[in-house]
């Protein structure tokens, strides 16, 4: 049996800045990158025209969106400023280490999670009550380039699982993105309606 989890709101809960544009833009200005009087503006604008399902990593889509009022800027500086940006305190849900270590022991078991900001998975993870070795796989949209539902996101965690993508159970908190594992032929599980504790005694029920 694999299993994969949607991490945000599925494992975990974790806080985000209220106002983005405002702490990124705070975050450049500490780095020395200039900001536009229209920042508010440029973050919301897009500015990377990708393919429908494709993820536009933030650090890309900040750089684009300076560049489209004309500031210099080096790539390090704004990748570091989105990554400084988004520094969440974390909270490992309940049922969450049982359910992980109960999906471990009956197969594979890995993540797949929408997240456009670089090592915020693994900052995550690390601040959680979760044990990053009990995952054979990680893959995060940021990486792979393709957000959920999208089918490649599935394909890829599956590779990486080494098993067929319909195999997958995936559990996760939206239908809308997470219930794409079903076009996959794969099964999901919505903790809004089954908790996590429920589902560590089925995972062990199957071992």
């Amino acid at each position: 049996m694999a299993v994969t989890f949607d991490l945000f709101d599925t494992l975990v809960t974790a806080t985000y800045p209220s106002e983005p544009a405002a702490v990124v833009a705070e975050e450049l200005r500490s780095l020395g990158v200039a900001v536009p009087p229209d920042w508010s503006d440029a973050y919301v604008e897009p500015h990377i025209d990708a393919p429908d399902g494709a993820e536009v990593p933030l650090p890309a889509h900040v750089s684009a969106a300076l560049a489209s009022r004309g500031v210099d800027f080096e790539d390090s500086a704004v990748r570091r400023a989105v990554i400084n940006a988004f520094d969440p305190e974390v909270q490992t849900r309940p049922g969450a280490v049982a359910a992980v270590d109960a999906a471990a022991n009956s197969g594979s078991v890995g993540i797949c999670s929408n997240c456009s900001v670089p090592e915020l998975v693994s900052r995550t993870l690390i601040r959680s009550e979760l044990d990053r070795a009990s995952f054979d796989a990680i893959v995060t949209s940021v990486a792979c380039g393709w957000r959920k539902p999208h089918p490649k996101t599935f394909e890829t965690v599956a590779s990486r699982l080494g098993c067929p993508v319909e195999s997958i159970t995936h559990v996760g908190d939206n239908p809308a993105t997470d219930g794409g594992i079903t076009a996959c032929s794969g099964r999901f599980v919505n903790v809004t309606e089954t908790p996590l504790s429920a589902l560590a005694d089925r995972f062990e029920a199957s071992v």
